[in-house]
């Protein structure tokens, strides 16, 4: 089976909540400012309900038993619709095993929203059992099964009060974390056109999730020490390779952690 360790950007969903609120005649990061203030009066925080986020990238590090890759879904130009398309449509062709970090929490559920929106079929994510009685007991939907991971939730032990950052754990274990950019950096980010940084950023956070999953398959015994570091030497080749500039840095951080 394939593993797809994945990441997704989001931004405000401003044409939503022109929609939803009435906002009318005011600037995009205008509507934005207005749907976090809202948010923060109602709530008393100002992150936005999932279904108000719409998403700008998808970066994904795909590995099989003879490869790995390090990519971006889709291009700079691609909308949200072919965005999420093509994430559903790699789960109905490999059907990996999917490891996220806070994917339960975040990401997925975004997804869902999304593709409800775009009306982006896909019959293998969504499988219980019915067709596939391999699904019945190992799915993607249900939280204590294994075909997704989500590694803070695992490693948390299910217990809201005892997760942590994907950065904290990332430098914890010696691998890069986050450089040169944060998740609420990407709204304005976006705005600057320089969705190129975001889609990096993405990369690195789906780079991130990846290797923490390798050490969390040493502790559970499915790899050991020799295989742990020949995973990781297949990753340090793959962005060794890479002409681009942000994995290059991220094999650079990683050397001198």
């Amino acid at each position: 089976m394939k593993t797809l360790a994945f990441d997704i950007e989001t931004v405000p969903d401003v044409a939503l909540g022109r929609k939803l609120f009435g906002f009318e005649d005011i600037s995009d990061s205008d509507v934005a400012k207005a749907m976090a203030f809202r948010q923060l009066q109602r709530q008393g925080s100002d992150f936005l309900p999932l279904y108000q986020h719409r998403v700008v990238a998808i970066s994904v590090v795909l590995s099989g038993s003879n490869d790995l890759k390090i990519w971006s879904l889709g291009s700079p130009a691609s909308d949200e619709e072919e965005l999420v398309q093509r994430f559903f449509d790699g789960l109905d062709r490999y059907s990996p095993e999917l490891v996220s970090w806070n994917g339960s929490g975040f990401d997925l559920p975004v997804l869902h929203y999304r593709s409800l929106l775009h009306g982006v079929s896909s019959p293998r994510y969504w499988e219980m059992g019915d067709e596939d009685r391999s699904f019945r007991y190992n799915n993607y939907l249900s939280r204590f099964h294994w075909r997704h991971i989500d590694l803070m939730d695992v490693l948390s032990g299910f217990q809201p009060r005892a997760k942590a950052s994907l950065n904290d754990i990332a430098v914890m274990l010696g691998f890069p974390g986050k450089l040169g950019m944060k998740g609420d950096q990407v709204w304005d980010r976006y705005q600057q056109g320089e969705i190129e940084k975001v889609r990096g950023y993405c990369e690195t956070d789906a780079l991130n999730t990846y290797l923490i999953f390798l050490r969390f398959q040493y502790i559970r015994g499915l790899l050991d020490q020799q295989q742990l570091q020949s995973e990781y030497a297949r990753v340090r080749q793959a962005l060794a390779v890479s002409d681009a500039t942000h994995l290059k840095e991220f094999l650079s951080a990683w050397d001198h952690q």
